[in-house]
């Protein structure tokens, strides 16, 4: 039990927090029509997460971020795909539910991969803190650790599509989404400019 209670308080730690991956699960929720057109943003976060945990915990991503180039490569293309999504994000402009073009599956997916994967800081709290927890672990308890630290990530997405949902429910004009849109970039914008301001410190 103390494995899993330990995975399981750890992960609500480092999940709650209002992030860009959050952020965009929830808009998701709110944004598409029926609640089961969000399954592909479910899957991909839940995915990656997990991909993130379980690399972080067998040690492989400690050995990929001690390479200075990767680093910096991956703070590059994570400032890029977060500009590009929070522009994306604002322009919408959504008039009427009925009227409203949803986000297809595949920008879901490529969106949802992008603030998981692309994102130094998850990345960071991941290996920084899931990975350095689990090594005190062996064996079946590391098991136990990692499943639940990855079955928190899972529900935690679940239950965000579908608060989401709710609020898109409520607002049937799309005057809502359309400020949850606006509110979602700025997060995104200010993830962003973090990740700038880290690049820039490893280069200069």
């Amino acid at each position: 039990m103390q494995p899993m209670i330990h995975g399981l308080f750890l992960a609500l730690g480092l999940i709650l927090p209002l992030g860009a991956q959050n952020v965009f699960v929830f808009n998701q929720g709110a944004n598409q029509k029926q609640l089961i057109k969000t399954i592909p943003v479910i899957i991909a976060a839940g995915l990656c997460d997990t991909l993130l945990i379980v690399l972080a915990v067998l040690g492989v991503s400690v050995l990929l971020l001690s390479l200075p180039m990767l680093q910096i490569v991956i703070y590059c293309v994570g400032f890029i795909f977060l500009s590009y999504m929070a522009w994306s994000l604002w322009h919408e402009k959504p008039q009427t539910l009925e009227r409203y073009q949803s986000m297809s599956a595949r920008k879901q997916i490529g969106f949802a991969m992008s603030v998981s994967l692309l994102n130094p800081h998850a990345i960071m709290d991941t290996i920084g803190v899931i990975g350095t927890n689990a090594a005190i672990y062996e064996g079946v308890d590391k098991m136990f650790f990692t499943i639940t630290t990855i079955a928190v990530s899972w529900i935690w997405f679940i239950f965000l599509a579908i608060a989401g949902k709710v609020v898109g429910n409520i607002d049937k004009r799309g005057k809502y989404i359309l400020i949850l849109n606006k509110f979602s970039a700025i997060i995104i914008v200010i993830v962003a400019l973090i990740i700038l301001k880290q690049l820039l410190a490893i280069l200069f």
